[in-house]
């Protein structure tokens, strides 16, 4: 589960202060939802809306990494593409890079190949002012990626602004997004600080990431538990990062696992690995566990 997929849920709840931020105003009367998966090869935008008021799309990539295979340049064209064939509408493209680099890759905005020439917008948040996000509540995540010369003082200033935001799903939400993507340049001591872990089991965001990042086989992660567990699940193999973040997310929901309770978790098989991941979201105590495995640890 890699970071731009944090930012694709963020989309999924609320594309509104996305288009706020990035068309404007005007833009904000009517947004739906596009289907991201563009035929032919198959691939999937990021984010995708139909503006109706203003009669465009808007399409939106995030990138942690400055390199892609295919090259961003090529890809933003093919979207282009693909898009166009399907809506024949005006097309806004944005690629916004979330981690400072100063690879050459995150200057390029545009592709050029003989006599075609695609254009299209980059946004590198690091050189943005984080000011601009504290104005869109719902964009709070991507402020601790902004420009900054005291990143401990900003970190706490976003916790703060969540704090003051009163519907407690909206806040859980926020809060899950901002711990997860300040991963990408805190270290894990200076974001345990200012936001509290077991708050993100509570947050649609939390479960959606878990049951996806199951689904998908561990594509990345998080660091510590959700963040590290997921990241190192490809280069440990699917199975072994199933069974590394389920028996972190199981110490941290119900304490400490002994020997014991490992060695049966270690048995079970990788659907049973996935059952235990829906279920642990409702158990309350150790008994739970220990009744689940009674009950589900021995089918084949």
């Amino acid at each position: 589960m890699s970071y731009d997929n944090i930012l694709k849920f963020l989309l999924e709840i609320d594309p509104h202060p996305f288009v706020h931020w990035l068309l404007g105003e005007s833009a904000l009367e009517s947004v739906s939802f596009l289907n991201t998966e563009l035929n032919l090869e198959p691939i999937r935008a990021d984010g995708g809306f139909f503006l109706e008021t203003a009669g465009k799309i808007l399409h939106l990539e995030f990138q942690t990494v400055a390199t892609s295979n295919p090259p961003m340049p090529l890809r933003m064209l093919d979207y282009w593409v693909r898009l166009y064939r399907r809506y024949r509408l005006e097309i806004e493209q944005v690629v916004i890079f979330l981690k400072p680099t100063t690879m050459p890759e995150v200057f390029h905005d545009y592709f050029q190949q003989q006599q075609t020439t695609h254009r299209y917008r980059v946004i590198r948040l690091w050189e943005l002012e984080p000011q601009l996000f504290f104005e869109l509540p719902s964009l709070l995540p991507l402020a601790v990626l902004a420009k900054t010369q005291a990143p401990e003082q900003l970190l706490q200033q976003v916790s703060q602004q969540l704090d003051r935001i009163e519907d407690r799903t909206e806040q859980l939400n926020l809060k899950a997004a901002t711990q997860i993507l300040a991963g990408i340049k805190f270290t894990d001591a200076m974001i345990e600080q200012f936001f509290q872990e077991e708050l993100m089991q509570e947050s649609v965001i939390y479960q959606k990431i878990f049951n996806r990042g199951i689904a998908q086989g561990v594509e990345q992660g998080l660091q510590q538990g959700l963040q590290q567990g997921l990241q190192q699940g490809l280069q440990q193999g699917i199975e072994e990062g199933e069974f590394t973040l389920l028996t972190k997310l199981l110490s941290r929901r119900l304490g400490l696992l002994d020997a014991a309770v490992l060695k049966r978790l270690r048995q079970l098989s990788r659907l049973q690995l996935e059952a235990l991941g829906e279920a642990l979201l409702d158990m309350q105590s150790r008994a739970d566990l220990d009744q689940w495995l009674a009950t589900y640890g021995n089918e084949t």
